[in-house]
């Protein structure tokens, strides 16, 4: 199980790309009588429209890949076969929404899997890359490659399992806004924007895959100029643009007002937002593990290309929801399915007993 990243310190306390270009990439491999699966920049008027956070929202056919063996699925089927089947229906609108999956270890085998069933299924697949050495700065998700050279290696493993298949990369969450923040100590700093360039660079070069490199969210890092500078030197402009909000529980409305202002700084980048977990925002007056499985949590938009917004590519569900944090707020290890937590995902209330005792 890869760990889905915790937090650093700052990120504790602290509460280019057309449009049409990603709607190519995930419409490709479809008919032209597939018009539904084309994004365009309307604001929608249904009560189910983007930027309404309802967890009850259809999916979007937007040609992202849905796994069908996730934890979420898994449990479903569990619950449905043992009875509990209000409990079941309830999840389903984890399970059946398209998610994004985390690379760590055995990256090349991971990928040709995942790439190869999502293909198979006429879909895109979305992809994190996470493997940057000293990765959360030694936090809940510490791990990463052991140097810089395993780093390369790595990333190149990644690429090959990809190959030519269609595929959406959010690159290394957290990364960057840990140089910016002062995390990352000042003598590896150099380092990981090098090795950042690089998986972009490496990455961006197959021809089939969208990059979004990673920059924080709107209630991390307040200095804009600041924060564009060490995105450029950590390979942005060669990448498809920026990710937001990854595993964080900002408001869409702030992020979005966030991701614009950054965009301008570097000159229009495109960008995508995670809204798996922020429907009801960030927890107030949290005593500094606000980021860390807070309880009262709630699903937000559902994942989709129809943003109308022209820089704003997608709302992806790049965190899964339902995967824990880290040990903090009675939660298990980082990454570990937590089936009560996930209930109250959906339900908007604080999360029950852990794994195995409901």
């Amino acid at each position: 199980m890869v760990p889905h990243h915790g937090g650093t310190l700052r990120r504790r306390t602290a509460s280019a790309l057309v449009y049409t270009s990603l709607a190519v990439l995930l419409t490709g491999c479809f008919s032209a009588a597939d018009t539904a699966l084309a994004p365009d920049t309307r604001r929608e008027s249904s009560p189910d429209a983007p930027g309404d956070p309802s967890p009850d929202a259809p999916a979007d056919p937007s040609g992202l890949w849905v796994n069908p063996d996730t934890p979420a699925a898994r449990q479903v089927r569990d619950w449905r076969s043992t009875g509990r089947i209000e409990d079941a229906a309830s999840l389903e609108r984890i399970a059946g929404r398209p998610m994004a999956e985390w690379i760590g270890d055995s990256p090349r085998e991971r990928a040709e899997r995942i790439t190869r069933n999502a293909a198979e299924a006429g879909r895109t697949p979305v992809l994190v890359a996470y493997h940057i050495p000293h990765r959360d700065c030694g936090n809940h998700s510490a791990g990463g490659a052991e140097g810089a050279a395993a780093y390369r290696a790595w990333v190149r493993e990644l690429a090959s399992g990809i190959g030519d298949r269609r595929a959406v990369v959010v690159v290394e969450p957290d990364a960057v806004a840990q140089v910016v923040d002062g995390c990352i100590p000042e003598g590896l700093r150099a380092e990981r924007t090098e090795l950042l360039r690089d998986a972009v660079s490496v990455l961006s070069a197959l021809p089939a895959v969208k990059v979004y490199l990673d920059a924080g969210h709107s209630g991390w890092i307040d200095d804009i100029g600041r924060l564009a500078a060490v995105l450029r030197s950590s390979g942005v402009e060669q990448a498809d643009g920026f990710a937001l909000n990854v595993s964080n529980f900002q408001p869409t409305e702030a992020v979005e007002e966030y991701g614009l202002r950054l965009s301008r700084e570097l000159g229009g980048a495109h960008f995508v937002i995670d809204t798996s977990r922020n429907g009801n925002g960030p927890l107030e007056e949290s005593g500094g593990e606000g980021w860390c499985n807070p309880p009262g949590r709630r699903l937000g938009t559902p994942p989709t290309t129809r943003t109308g917004k022209a820089k704003l590519d997608a709302y992806l569900w790049i965190k899964r929801p339902g995967e824990s944090d880290g040990r903090c707020n009675g939660g298990p290890a980082a990454g570990q399915w937590w089936p009560q937590y996930a209930l109250g995902l959906v339900r908007g209330a604080p999360a029950g007993p852990r794994a195995g005792q409901g």
